[in-house]
């Protein structure tokens, strides 16, 4: 699909090709003049609507009291303005309508035919309508906005800096920091790529450097698996690639591969959660003495399952390739023990492999496990990724969806047990656009854009039911899967609606969250009353999507429109290149010149899995961190068998249990454009 320009015009303003518009037929001096006056009237109520927004962003400034008086009283006279306008379109819309019904009846008692009733209403309502349709963000606005979102970004992250750095995360109310997850400067290393995207060089070289001479991993402190992941280890390798490439424009001279250091570092001493008998990770892990005895055995799919972008460039960056194949194990383990129904729970032991919550569904707790099957295919190439996608997708389209909402059903029986739509389902209709299917993501964001407008943020649970706000599920801190979406959405389609649902939720964040050092968490949607925290995945995620939304309006001038490689966002808004070291790795060793440590990069040949390489407290004489691979391979298998369905537990599991390392044969077509499988859309997948 050619997108062609972003201010492609209205519907009304279409029309068939060599057809000239009513005003330029033959010399009717009346059409002429009544045609000038409709534009004058519009421009006139274009011109009310930018004078609005330009008055209400002086307000928010400290203006002397005399200047905000004027302001305000200005303000007044031009909303009441605007507001006559606008009862004057509903009239006039109203009217329309009724002239419409009238034509048809005409039509009908005439006997014409009905193609040549529409045709003709079609050539009615493009006369008439035009001008009267609400005028969406104009490319000066999208510009506008896409300053003050960056404005967004720097009052927090100069807030984060100036009152919570070191700290993870800053406390926007009180001025003050907290370390939340490690005690790293989360917020810090979770920005650098926004930085990058905003041509920041100053502040990301020094910000790197900083990291690079004060950040170390050997602490006495228990992290999440999943958060450290997607958070530290994903934010100090995309900086990394980004540091270190002259193709990007932001490489830095003195930059010797610090932040590579750092993630190996890292990722080191998160491999003993992997040491489990079915392959998927503890949730936690302690940086200097591994796995604690009191460990928690229940984790969540999602935190199992979304390791593998950031594990796999690290392996692909080291030529090391532990990282790559214990993430990969982890999605083995969960897959294989999906219900009939190709559907997976929401907790699982990681010991027995028994699934401790058995509710499927798109958000809470498995979300970005269906985004990472999508996103590793996409990044790596890798055939088997992809049809556990398909797999996965289809079940999820038959049993979790009703039109145009997700509920919660049983992994087994496909019986609804929870009809709610979460706030971490709204990233599922840019997953949809990634995969090429495209109209029922439309429907779908339409709905959960209906709830922000309800309430101006999306709530952590809405009840379908009830539409009500569920109990204990009212705040919203900050989250930016509904924006992520709405930028995909717009990249793939260019309708101007998602340019106004970005203008919406910058006013809501505005009015709503904005606090003295940063933005804060609305505790509850309904009062908007504030919470004193700031997640770091407000500038790492829900800033930069507003940004690239609107850059991509006003004509884009950013790495990941124009840069030298196409990019795959992680669950956390980092983004990683296909670079060819990345994404075709085995050809890469195989170039004449290019530094492999093993040859021709062959993954197959994995170092010890002995738990002994990394230490751990966690007792698990009696088992093995491989036994959930698949083993083995056979010419009369089906690729289902192949990938996914011939889990095989070894019959005496032991430490010293050797890994089999066959290599299983890509046997899977490779699918370029449509990855979901008879999709009915009307749009192909963007493709930059």
């Amino acid at each position: 699909m050619d997108h062609g320009d972003y201010t492609r015009r209205r519907v009304a303003d279409r029309r068939p090709a060599g057809v000239r518009p009513l005003s330029d037929r033959g010399s009717d001096n009346n059409s002429k003049i009544r045609n000038n006056k409709r534009i004058q009237k519009k421009s006139e109520i274009v011109s009310n609507k930018n004078q609005i927004r330009s008055t209400e962003r002086m307000l928010r400034k400290e203006l002397p009291s005399e200047v905000r008086e004027t302001l305000a009283k200005k303000l007044k006279v031009l909303n009441k303005h605007q507001e006559i306008q606008s009862h004057l379109a509903i009239e006039r819309e109203n009217f329309l309508i009724n002239q419409s019904v009238n034509f048809f009846e005409k039509i009908r008692l005439m006997g014409w035919s009905w193609m040549t009733a529409i045709a003709l209403m079609t050539l009615f309502l493009s006369c008439n309508f035009k001008g009267a349709l609400a005028d969406g963000v104009t490319p000066e606005e999208a510009r506008e906005l896409r300053d003050e979102v960056r404005g967004m970004f720097y009052h927090a992250f100069d807030g984060y800096m100036h009152h919570a750095f070191p700290f993870d995360e800053l406390r926007p109310m009180s001025c003050t920091g907290e370390d939340s997850l490690g005690g790293y400067a989360l917020t810090l290393i979770d920005s650098l790529d926004t930085l990058v995207l905003l041509g920041d060089h100053k502040q990301f070289s020094k910000s790197v450097e900083w990291i690079g001479k004060n950040l170390h991993f050997d602490i006495n402190k228990t992290v999440s698996i999943f958060e450290t992941t997607i958070r530290i280890l994903g934010g100090l390798l995309s900086a990394h690639l980004l540091a270190s490439d002259n193709a990007t424009g932001m490489k830095i001279q003195s930059y010797d591969n610090q932040l590579l250091h750092l993630s190996e570092d890292l990722a080191q001493r998160l491999l003993p959660a992997f040491n489990t008998p079915t392959g998927i990770p503890f949730g936690s892990v302690n940086l200097m003495r591994g796995v604690d005895d009191n460990e928690s055995k229940i984790t969540s799919t999602a935190g199992g399952g979304t390791l593998t972008l950031e594990f796999g460039v690290l392996s692909r960056l080291t030529n090391n390739p532990i990282y790559e194949q214990v993430t990969k194990n982890a999605v083995h383990g969960i897959w294989a023990r999906r219900s009939k129904l190709n559907l997976v729970g929401a907790h699982i032991n990681v010991f027995t492999g028994e699934w401790t919550q058995m509710d499927a569904g798109i958000g809470t707790s498995i979300d970005s496990f269906y985004e990472y099957l999508l996103k590793a295919y996409l990044l790596f190439g890798d055939d088997e990724y992809l049809f556990m996608f398909r797999e996965a997708y289809k079940a999820a389209m038959h049993y979790l969806y009703h039109d145009p909402w997700y509920v919660e059903v049983n992994m087994n029986s496909g019986a609804t047990v929870w009809p709610l739509f979460n706030s971490l389902q709204a990233f599922w209709p840019g997953l949809q656009v990634l995969a090429g299917d495209i109209d029922p993501a439309i429907q779908t964001h339409a709905a959960f854009f209906s709830v922000w407008k309800k309430y101006g943020f999306t709530p952590e649970g809405y009840n379908l039911a009830s539409h009500n706000v569920q109990q204990g599920q009212k705040s919203y801190p900050l989250r930016p899967e509904l924006i992520e979406s709405t930028y995909w959405l717009y990249k793939a389609t260019r309708d101007p609606r998602y340019l106004d649902v970005g203008r919406d939720i910058v006013a809501s964040l505005q009015y709503g969250a904005r606090c003295p050092c940063g933005y804060c968490h609305i505790q509850d949607v309904e009062t908007h009353k504030k919470e004193d925290h700031m997640e770091s995945f407000f500038l790492a995620e829900t800033v930069k999507y507003l940004w690239l939304l609107f850059d991509l309006a006003a004509g884009p001038s950013n790495i990941i429109e124009n840069g030298p490689y196409r990019y795959v966002f992680s669950t956390e808004g980092h983004f990683l290149p296909a670079t060819p070291e990345i994404s075709l790795a085995g050809e890469y060793c195989s170039y004449y010149g290019a530094f492999c440590k093993y040859d021709g990069g062959n993954a197959s040949r994995y170092e010890d899995l002995n738990p002994k390489a990394y230490p751990s407290h966690h007792r698990v004489e009696k088992f093995t961190s491989k036994s959930a691979f698949i083993k083995g391979q056979c010419s009369g298998l089906s690729h289902g068998q192949k990938f996914g369905i011939s889990y095989i537990p070894l019959s005496e599991p032991s430490l010293e249990t050797e890994v089999n390392e066959e290599k299983v044969d890509d046997v899977s077509p490779r699918s370029p454009v449509l990855l979901v499988e008879n999709s009915t859309s009307e749009y192909l997948p963007y493709r930059d």
